[in-house]
């Protein structure tokens, strides 16, 4: 298995508009965002190898998919797989992968029936063929669905995403399309993998780590964070629901104060 270059790519079309029907219901947030950790250590605690961990994971991305759609979440992203954990030992890589290509090529069609977009965002450098024409297929036949967006963040870092943004901006300065002076937060936004999708308005965490691990971290510099103890096998419906539950009693001022 090849490692992924220093050049960064998203995994989908970067001018693609993303719409969603329907409203989001009051006091739910628009988008949740979640890092899936915990899978090594549930695994531990079992007596069973990472990689058995890993595929009790996918079952929970199964529960909270669903219970996303239950509770009309708009937009739902998922931390598979970082820049970093290329740094892990190759067979649970190379199990990473196999998991993603299963929950993809398991639940397409359920993903169609229920009107799921799947979107992608990371590196394509080091990811193989295969996989990649599953993801883009995927993402294709999923393209029209309009009632929630999952985006899984598959080979991502996100100071890799401000670098590249940062970097296709200063290109277009250079070729003398754009005036430095024009260079704004959303111009730099409009770079990002996850451009026409709002910024998440909650972050989880599982495992009881409290840190964003290079997740979404342009994105999520107004987001609620929710820290929870539960291993990532074992979240399900109820400590989705307690987050939302969370999010609806904490005040959102962006720097403002209320009268």
């Amino acid at each position: 298995m090849t490692l992924p270059s220093q050049v960064a790519s998203v995994l989908d079309d970067p001018n693609a508009q993303v719409a969603v029907a329907n409203p989001t219901p009051k006091g739910t947030p628009r988008h949740v965002a979640i890092i899936m950790d915990g899978n090594g250590r549930w695994a531990k605690a079992h007596g069973r190898p990472r990689t058995f961990g890993h595929k009790a994971g996918v079952e929970a991305l199964r529960r909270t998919v669903e219970a996303a759609g239950d509770f009309g979440l708009k937009w739902l992203t998922v931390y598979a797989f970082s820049t970093e954990n290329w740094r892990r030992p190759r067979t649970e890589i190379e199990t990473l992968f196999g998991l993603v290509w299963l929950y993809v090529e398991s639940d397409l069609e359920r993903l169609v029936r229920e009107g799921v977009r799947l979107r992608v965002i990371g590196k394509r450098e080091g990811v193989p063929p295969d996989l990649l024409d599953l993801l883009d297929k995927s993402q294709a036949r999923t393209a029209h669905n309009t009632k929630m967006v999952l985006t899984i963040a598959f080979n991502y870092g996100g100071q890799d995403e401000i670098v590249e943004a940062a970097r296709a901006l200063a290109i277009q300065a250079k070729a003398g399309q754009l005036d430095p002076a024009d260079i704004t937060e959303a111009a730099l936004a409009a770079k990002l993998g996850t451009v026409g999708i709002p910024d998440p308005d909650l972050v989880i965490r599982t495992s009881g780590e409290k840190r964003l691990s290079n997740f979404l971290i342009w994105q999520s510099a107004y987001a609620e964070l929710i820290f929870t103890d539960v291993l990532w096998p074992d979240f399900g419906r109820d400590d989705l629901g307690a987050a939302i539950d969370e999010f609806r009693r904490r005040e959102r001022r962006y720097g403002g104060v209320q009268e």
